[in-house]
């Protein structure tokens, strides 16, 4: 590409795109430039799988305008001045505050984000206009030191995998693009933010309990030692992960990928890049293809948290930006709980 100014079309809709030979992942050279970045997202945007799951997603975007060496902005709010084929979408933080994100209606939002330096997308697992309501429950299996993909990998496909099909559930992986796994379930539009966690939390012990060697949910990193996290915040209202197919921010441009089953058994997330996975999703089946037929019932994980609180097991921590929520157990750290600072509901006792 030329180095000036162009206006490229993405599907009907003509996309400005400059400073094209900016590098973004510098280690690629003549690979890693912007409009690399662009093409591949004009790309995959258009061809479908990325845009069905992005499709009315408020979308939050991290972006490295002079590339991944340089600023980091993650951005919540569409500027005031915004191409017309952009649309927004209202979501409510924690705090109460409120923002109009992007909503993803068309590829040439995916591409204009690119064009603005956007590197990875993160999705709300709301879609719009009910914003209240997620239509995913998302696993994050976050290697912890000591551990990494392969550890990831094997707990996704020895443990979690069997779990759903005991359950009756159906879930879809990809590779988090860094060393991590990520599995997500298509569910109802019945259940809010506080369910849908506590659902997750559920899922999470249970294959804590199957795995204790390989596995924690213990939010406090003095407590993980060298097991496969499974970050059930990632549930919480305004939480995020990068979306399937998104670039991430590492020297090779790895790709958050969507992964059958049977490939993820055998798979290295180094082989997904910026430079593969466009060839990637034309020479093959989506294997996420079914995931919008297979919309599911919560009940399965709601008996598992049923069966939690007979057993004494309530909340989990919300992360520390998060208001102080009902049932909720004290953010402390464990090595630094005094149990009388602390009354029966998880509050703090002020001294007299």
């Amino acid at each position: 590409m030329a180095t000036s100014a162009q206006e490229i079309d993405v599907d009907g809709v003509m996309v400005r795109l400059t400073s094209p030979d900016k590098p973004y992942f510098p280690e690629l050279g003549a690979k890693g430039t912007k409009a690399n970045m662009f093409e591949y997202y004009r790309v995959v945007s258009t061809a479908g799988p990325m845009m069905n799951s992005l499709r009315d997603r408020p979308t939050h975007l991290q972006r490295f305008p002079d590339g991944i060496d340089g600023e980091e902005i993650y951005q919540k709010r569409v500027p005031q001045k915004h191409p017309d084929y952009l649309q927004t979408c209202q979501v409510t933080f924690p705090s109460g505050r409120t923002a109009d994100a992007l909503k993803v209606t068309h590829p040439s939002a995916i591409v204009w984000a690119a064009q603005m330096g956007t590197v990875t997308f993160h999705p709300w697992q709301v879609r719009c206009p009910d914003v209240e309501h997620p239509d995913e429950l998302r696993i994050d299996l976050d290697p912890q030191p000591g551990t990494g993909f392969v550890e990831a990998r094997t707990v996704a496909v020895e443990v979690l995998k069997p779990l759903l099909d005991e359950l009756g559930l159906v879930g879809y992986a990809k590779t988090s693009g860094g060393r991590g796994v990520h599995v997500y379930l298509r569910i109802a539009h019945e259940w809010d933010f506080i369910a849908v966690r506590r659902a997750g939390i559920a899922l999470g012990r249970e294959i804590e309990r199957r795995a204790p060697d390989l596995v924690t949910t213990s939010w406090w990193k003095e407590e993980r030692g060298q097991r496969i996290f499974i970050d059930y915040n990632q549930n919480a209202r305004d939480r995020t992960m990068a979306s399937p197919y998104s670039v991430r921010r590492t020297p090779i441009a790895t790709v958050s990928t969507p992964l059958s089953w049977a490939d993820l058994a055998g798979a290295d997330p180094d082989d997904y890049t910026m430079a593969t996975v466009a060839d990637l999703v034309a020479s093959r089946e989506d294997p996420w293809a079914g995931m919008e037929d297979t919309v599911q019932s919560l009940q399965p994980l709601l008996d598992l948290v049923a069966a939690d609180e007979d057993r004494g097991l309530s909340d989990m921590p919300y992360p520390p930006s998060y208001p102080k929520m009902p049932g909720e157990p004290p953010r402390v750290q464990p090595s630094k709980k005094v149990a009388s600072n602390w009354d029966a509901e998880g509050n703090p006792v002020k001294a007299d």
